[in-house]
């Protein structure tokens, strides 16, 4: 009951956002240098990072801050695991009202919302893990305690910069090569989600970089970047792929061609995808064989 009323409060602050931003939208427009710049990436850019950003996550973080503090005063022990799963779930619960939103003015597919179900939750992460430390009891954890002011703004950049990524593709070239960063955006985000999750759990979290020497770091912070390029394109590529078939016909599909099309499109992107697990876990077994090592060493 406890997940379902944070649920239902992130959906209310779904609805709060959307107000907002619709009375926001109304006053910026009655400025004339604004409508001229609100279509240029620039525009949309100042708009995502000065108005979108700051009021999604503002309103998320105000649900989480008020209904903890509710259960709080009702003598509720509510720890640090807690507080970020219920984070999680207003953060949901916001995006289904956003899918609502989007699904009854026809404004994107089923696969788009798919796709964008779990950002709103990678978005808020930081400051749920901030805000989860704060509201914890945990002396242990609190002694390195992050700011709740400075894990929000993180999460407004980072709101920011995938909604630019994710238009940028409708603007001429180069800037629709920008489109490019955004899978392997989402992917890093995705394992920051689950890093601070295994964090405030305190399971042992998953590392990739295990060098002694800056060249041996150096070397493998660039794995992980081409990993997260290779990885997230290869995502990217097969969304692409399935947004272009959508325009098919049955009979179309089955036709020499496209059926080429196809499988050469899966076969690029299914070797990409490779390539980055292989690199993720040539890394996860170093991580591994150098703790084992050092083990040995000790004894």
């Amino acid at each position: 009951m406890r997940l379902l009323l944070f649920f239902v409060g992130g959906a209310i602050s779904g609805l709060i956002a959307l107000s907002l931003e619709w009375l926001v939208e109304i006053h910026l427009n009655s400025f004339a240098p604004w409508r001229q710049i609100s279509h240029t990436l620039t525009g949309v850019a100042l708009r995502q990072l000065l108005e979108v950003g700051p009021i999604e996550e503002g309103c998320k973080l105000a649900i989480v801050v008020a209904l903890g503090w509710y259960f709080q005063r009702r003598q509720y022990r509510l720890r640090p695991s807690t507080i970020f799963i219920l984070t999680i779930t207003v953060a949901l619960g916001f995006t289904a009202e956003e899918n609502w939103i989007y699904f009854v003015n026809d404004t994107a597919s089923i696969i788009e919302r798919a796709i964008a179900t779990p950002v709103h939750a990678m978005f808020s992460a930081p400051w749920g893990y901030a805000l989860a430390l704060s509201f914890g009891n945990n002396t242990r954890l609190r002694q390195s305690q992050p700011s709740v002011t400075k894990a929000w703004l993180n999460s407004v950049i980072c709101h920011a910069i995938v909604n630019v990524l994710s238009t940028a593709w409708r603007y001429p070239q180069p800037l629709s090569f920008l489109s490019y960063g955004l899978f392997p955006f989402l992917l890093w985000m995705f394992w920051r989600l689950e890093y601070l999750l295994r964090k405030v759990q305190r399971i042992p979290i998953i590392n990739l970089i295990s060098g002694y020497t800056p060249q041996q770091r150096f070397w493998q912070r660039g794995l992980v970047l081409f990993a997260l390029t290779l990885g997230g394109n290869a995502i990217f590529g097969l969304f692409l792929l399935i947004r272009s078939l959508n325009s098919l016909s049955h009979t179309q599909l089955f036709e020499l061609n496209i059926l080429w099309f196809i499988l050469s499109r899966l076969l690029v992107n299914l070797i990409f995808g490779l390539i980055a697990w292989k690199i993720y876990h040539y890394l996860r077994t170093q991580v591994r064989s150098r703790r084992f090592s050092a083990y040995i060493f000790k004894d």
